[in-house]
């Protein structure tokens, strides 16, 4: 995060970080939580209820920005997240945009107390699952990487990998992300990115401050990284992380790892289930 004159600019930098990562040959790309915010650097006065208004004028060029790159580099890019008005009100949504020109949504299902109070968010209520020719992913909206069940809804329907847009604002928050991101990789043997937002934007309320070490995450068995860490950021530094992860070595841990997290699942005492 850090002031821009134009939405071309910021499309720029963007287009940057894709380059990076497909020079890297990268099939995912995620971007932080909150991206399109730093777009409110262009209107200094602007108060935090009417975020949701004004970047409703660029959401025509963030998704096709992101929908293009996501056709012509024939990567899945989850384009961080961006504050959407809808009917029932204004949520925070991920937009997934995959190789075949598909542009999906997931909508972040817990809203902290300060999303409401500064941007009036509201909660969504569906979990998604998105397919691609190099696996099935899904995607938790920071806090909502906290609430065990979404994960495991999310990895019952497929799900190998999960992918965690976030923006804290200091190392508490921050560490309520990480430590909670890797227990999903642990409870559910899969593999978990969190890409989060670092930098500062002056002038923007509630956007001002940030810190953040995005990482690809591992379960922690043999055959996996040793702290269960495929690959970090510097603290608060901007950076790409590129990882190569093998999906076959998920099965082959619910097989006959160490421990068995999901195939030891007691089913006959309690399930997750989504209610509507």
């Amino acid at each position: 995060m850090s002031a821009i004159a134009s939405f071309k600019e910021f499309a720029s930098r963007c287009r940057y970080l894709i380059d990076v990562a497909a020079a890297a040959g990268a099939q995912f790309v995620v971007f932080p939580e909150m991206l399109t915010n730093q777009l409110l650097a262009l209107h200094p006065d602007a108060r935090p209820q009417d975020a949701a208004e004004i970047l409703g004028r660029y959401t025509a060029d963030y998704l096709a920005l992101f929908k293009d790159e996501a056709v012509a580099r024939k990567i899945a890019i989850v384009g961080g997240s961006h504050f959407t008005r809808e009917a029932g009100g204004t949520f925070n949504i991920a937009y997934v945009f995959l190789p075949d020109g598909t542009v999906g949504k997931q909508y972040k299902i817990h809203v902290t107390p300060g999303e409401r109070a500064a941007w009036g968010i509201v909660p969504g209520h569906a979990v998604e699952v998105f397919q691609t020719a190099h696996g099935r992913f899904a995607v938790n909206i920071c806090y909502d990487v906290e609430f065990p069940e979404l994960a495991r809804l999310a990895v019952e329907r497929g799900a190998e990998l999960l992918l965690v847009p976030f923006c804290t604002d200091d190392r508490r928050g921050y560490l309520r992300v990480r430590y909670c991101a890797q227990a999903r990789c642990v409870e559910n043997q899969i593999y978990v990115v969190t890409a989060g937002v670092v930098g500062n934007l002056r002038g923007v309320k509630d956007m001002d401050v940030h810190y953040a070490q995005s990482a690809v995450l591992t379960p922690s068995d043999h055959g996996f990284a040793r702290d269960g860490i495929a690959g970090e950021a510097a603290v608060n530094s901007e950076a790409v992380v590129v990882e190569e992860l093998d999906l076959s070595l998920l099965a082959r841990a619910r097989k006959s790892g160490t421990v068995r997290n999901w195939a030891d699942r007691r089913q006959d005492l309690y399930k997750v289930q989504l209610l509507r």
